[in-house]
């Protein structure tokens, strides 16, 4: 059989795909329960993501009646669905194909599932609870999870890498890292670089694989779209969530401050300029719609393929969806 031959076949077995299936009914049924509204927002838009961690794909778009121009497949829903928050949808979700270049390996492929949630009126600490029971709910089935546990960014920095992320120096974090199991050279290492090998090194193998681990309160220069905690400044309202070592979901207490969030675009765009990335521009229909207020609320992305993939204990995404990329 030529090559070519062998890859019309799909990756993943039909035991994948149902449970797929039935994962999606249950996680609808979970926000059917709560009242939260499902929504569709597009993939394909002319606003994208700024920030210099990820990469859009894009191309130039023809259709008849519009000009020729640049438009990206989503990162994620975020800009569009924080407009429909801002013109009154209340609490939603959306379960949609997301797409990030540069981003294949074992649990990464280009195109991939992504869930992500907001909840109007909500703290950060309230939509962490409801992240860790969706998660516990669509793992039943497959695994006897132990109740959620919850710590700061940094009592667990200090527990395990035995460093304070916000005092310790850029010096005694490189010596940290150096003194660690996988050294590296740390020169082009900035201060959060530094942060996050220690984190992956030194306290991510520390998270049990019968519970779900949160932790919250990031340092403030990885806020990213989070507001920065009002009782500490050195701090961000930000979380995120862990079955074992494998990273689930990525919240925030949403920025609703519009110069705040513009401020944090035009460093992001910056940046994107003095490394040669890309240059999307200006979201200016989001910002639009954060002038026009966007509610307190918080917000959580979710990689469904993950948690589909730690439901049925497979090795790589290949299992989990029908066509990687290589025979997209």
């Amino acid at each position: 059989m030529t090559g070519d031959a062998a890859e019309w076949r799909p990756t993943a077995g039909l035991a994948a795909l149902e449970r797929r299936a039935a994962m999606l009914a249950e996680l609808r049924a979970f926000f059917a329960e709560r009242g939260v509204l499902e929504v569709e927002t597009p993939l394909l838009s002319a606003e994208t993501t700024l920030d210099p961690h990820l990469e859009p794909l894009g191309s130039q778009v023809d259709a008849p009646g519009i000009e020729r121009r640049r438009m990206y497949l989503q990162t994620s829903p975020e800009l569009a669905m924080k407009r429909l928050l801002a013109a009154g949808s209340g609490s939603i979700y959306q379960v949609c194909k997301a797409f990030r270049g540069g981003e294949r390996g074992r649990w990464h492929n280009p195109e991939f599932t992504i869930l992500e949630w907001y909840r109007v009126g909500w703290d950060v600490h309230r939509l962490m609870r409801e992240v860790a029971a969706l998660i516990e709910t669509l793992l039943t089935g497959s695994r006897q999870l132990e109740r959620a546990t919850y710590a700061s960014y940094a009592d667990l920095m200090r527990r395990h890498a035995g460093v304070d992320p916000h005092e310790a120096s850029n010096r005694t974090l490189r010596r940290a890292v150096a003194d660690g199991p996988s050294p590296v050279d740390t020169g082009d290492l900035d201060r959060d670089d530094l942060l996050s090998r220690l984190f992956g090194e030194r306290v991510e193998p520390r998270f049990a694989s019968d519970r779900v681990t949160v932790v919250f309160d990031y340092p403030a220069s990885q806020a990213a779209m989070a507001r920065l905690n009002a009782s500490d400044p050195l701090t961000a309202e930000r979380f995120e969530a862990y079955v074992g070592q494998v990273e689930l979901a990525n919240g925030y207490g949403e920025l609703c401050d519009p110069a705040e969030q513009r401020q944090r675009l035009e460093s992001d765009l910056a940046f994107r300029r003095r490394t040669g990335r890309p240059l999307p521009s200006m979201p200016s229909r989001f910002l639009a719609a954060l002038e026009s207020g966007l509610p307190t609320c918080a917000g959580v992305a979710l990689g469904f393929d993950r948690l589909l993939g730690l439901d049925l204990q497979v090795r790589s995404i290949e299992e989990l969806i029908s066509f990687p990329v290589e025979r997209a």
